[in-house]
C-alpha cells in the first residue's frame, strides 16, 4: 500500500479526524521514548531504536565477526587510499525520520563525510549499508530495514550470510527510487562489484577467508 493510498482510506473513514488525532499522541509519546533512548544509550551498548522500541543486541558469532572484520577492513583501506569516503563499523547510529539504526558497516561518501561535526553521533542515512544476518535479526534485516533504508536514499545494500556465505545485494536503480528490487544473489564462488563504491570488486570469498582477503586487497590496491 503506496502512502496516498494509506492517507485516501483513512480520510474516507467516518472517524478520520480520530484516527488522526490517535496518530499524533502516539507520535508524541514515540518522540519522547526516542529522547530517552539517545540519553540512555551509551558506547559500550549496541542497540537500535525501532518502531518504538528499544532492540538490545545480543553477542555475535564467530563467523558474523570475521566476515564484518575482513570486509569493513577491506574497505575502510581501500576507501581512505583512494580518499573516496569514510567508513563506519557497528557503533555508528543511523538516525532516520522514524527509526535509529547501528549497522554492522556503512560507507558515506567524501561529500556527506566532509561535512561531519566534530562530536557527532547521530548521523544520516549513509550511501552504502551492510548487515550480516544473525538468527536474532534476520528478518528485520530482510523486511524493516531494507525498506528503511530504500525509502532514505540508502542506494546500496548488502546482505550477509555467514553461514550460507552469500551476499544479497540491493540497489536503487534510480535517484527517485524508494524501493529495492529483486536482488542479486552472489555466492563463494561469485565477485562482487559496489554501484556506489567506485572501483571495489572482490571475490565473496575474501570477505569469509583470510588468504583470499589479502589477496583480494592486494590486487585492489594495484588498481
Amino acid at each position: 500500500m503506496t502512502t496516498a493510498t494509506a492517507i485516501q482510506k483513512i480520510l474516507k473513514s467516518p472517524r478520520a479526524v480520530q484516527h488522526l488525532d490517535a496518530m499524533k499522541q502516539a507520535l508524541m509519546e514515540e518522540t519522547e521514548k526516542r529522547k530517552a533512548f539517545y540519553e540512555w544509550i551509551d558506547e559500550n551498548t549496541k542497540a537500535e531504536f525501532i518502531g518504538g522500541e528499544v532492540v538490545v543486541h545480543s553477542p555475535v558469532s564467530g563467523e558474523h565477526w570475521m566476515a564484518s572484520d575482513l570486509l569493513a577492513s577491506t574497505l575502510s583501506v581501500y576507501t581512505r587510499t583512494k580518499k573516496l569516503g569514510k567508513v563506519g563499523v557497528e557503533k555508528v547510529m543511523i538516525s532516520l525520520t522514524h527509526n535509529d539504526y547501528e549497522p554492522d558497516i556503512v560507507f558515506f561518501k567524501k561529500e556527506k563525510a566532509d561535512i561531519f561535526m566534530q562530536g557527532q553521533v547521530l548521523f544520516p542515512a549513509p550511501d552504502f549499508i551492510v548487515e550480516i544476518l544473525s538468527k536474532k535479526t534476520a528478518k528485520t534485516d530482510k523486511t524493516i530495514k531494507k525498506a528503511d533504508y530504500a525509502a532514505h536514499g540508502v542506494k546500496e545494500y548488502w546482505i550477509i550470510d555467514p553461514v550460507k556465505q552469500t551476499i544479497e545485494q540491493y540497489i536503487l536503480l534510480k535517484d527517485t527510487d524508494t524501493e529495492y528490487f529483486l536482488p542479486y544473489i552472489h555466492s563463494i564462488d561469485d565477485d562482487i562489484t559496489s554501484r556506489v563504491i567506485e572501483g571495489f570488486s572482490i571475490p565473496v570469498r575474501a570477505i569469509f577467508d583470510e588468504a583470499a582477503n589479502v589477496e583480494a586487497l592486494a590486487q585492489l590496491m594495484k588498481v
